[in-house]
């Protein structure tokens, strides 16, 4: 057991340092991922304040734009990541290298929230800061307990789309655009989450909360801001919970079944192939 948790800790310890130490050797990518995302919140926040809405509806847009990086890099740097590693070749080593494909994934989307982190607080720093919007949320250590759930909820469908979106093929591509701009709107991503039921139906937003940052954003937001939410804050508390379990166990389910094929017919097994 022990030197499966090792070998499980150094590989992922491995994937993980090239995407840390690239921040360091290519600091321009802080103008891209920090300055330029601001824009387009500089712009919905100045909509809000020209329609003397409270405050915390600009804390919503702030909060929104944060969390927006991280469903971006669970899709394209780990959902669409093992499609690419095919195609350059260095999927066949993975599969045949002793360590877990798990750990190899784990070390991805470690990799991909450390930077992830550093764009979504510089939104957050810089938001509040140029629009004064106060931060007195309920308690620190439920909204700390709230992102971490929504965390590993995130990066555990991201683990679980790598191997899907590998099945697929060609259409991976189609389905992280297809899984892209809808969100933003399912979410609610820049407005309340009871807005889209107010607007719409119900079942919508029920639908939309098992993505994890929906039921995260809605649940941070009540805490924060203590702004209305579209479920209790005790509902969507556990229901990351049950989310963060049950998308890890299926991401190794995923890996299992295509390590296996892999394997056994000695080449992935790609839809029309």
């Amino acid at each position: 057991m022990r030197p499966a948790l090792e070998l499980f800790w150094k590989a992922m310890m491995a994937r993980t340092y090239p995407r840390v130490a690239w921040m360091f050797r290519h600091r321009t990518w802080l103008i891209q991922e920090t300055l330029l995302p601001m824009l387009s919140v500089i712009a919905l926040a100045n909509v809000y304040r020209w329609m003397h809405a409270p405050v915390q509806y600009i804390g919503i847009v702030i909060l929104g734009a944060a969390m927006t990086a991280f469903w971006l890099n669970v899709l394209w740097s780990l959902g669409a990541h093992l499609y690419w590693e095919r195609d350059s070749g260095n999927l066949e080593l993975y599969i045949l290298c002793p360590a877990p494909m798990m750990g190899i994934l784990a070390g991805m989307a470690l990799g991909g929230l450390t930077m992830t982190i550093v764009r979504a607080a510089a939104i957050v720093t810089t938001g509040v800061l140029l629009f004064d919007v106060p931060l007195e949320p309920t308690s620190w250590w439920l909204l700390g307990l709230i992102f971490l759930l929504t965390m590993v909820s995130l990066y555990g469908l991201g683990m679980m789309f790598a191997s899907v979106f590998l099945l697929f093929g060609r259409e991976a591509w189609h389905t992280v655009n297809l899984l892209q701009e809808p969100i933003y709107l399912m979410t609610g991503m820049n407005f309340p989450l009871v807005a889209l039921e107010k607007m719409t139906h119900w079942a919508i937003p029920a639908a939309a909360l098992l993505i994890p940052l929906t039921a995260g954003m809605d649940a941070m937001r009540q805490v924060l801001f203590r702004s209305e939410g579209f479920l209790n804050l005790w509902y969507e508390v556990p229901l990351l919970g049950v989310m963060s379990v049950g998308f890890i166990l299926l991401a190794k389910r995923f890996l299992d079944v295509l390590e296996r094929k892999a394997k056994e017919e000695g080449k992935l097994t790609v839809k029309w192939q």
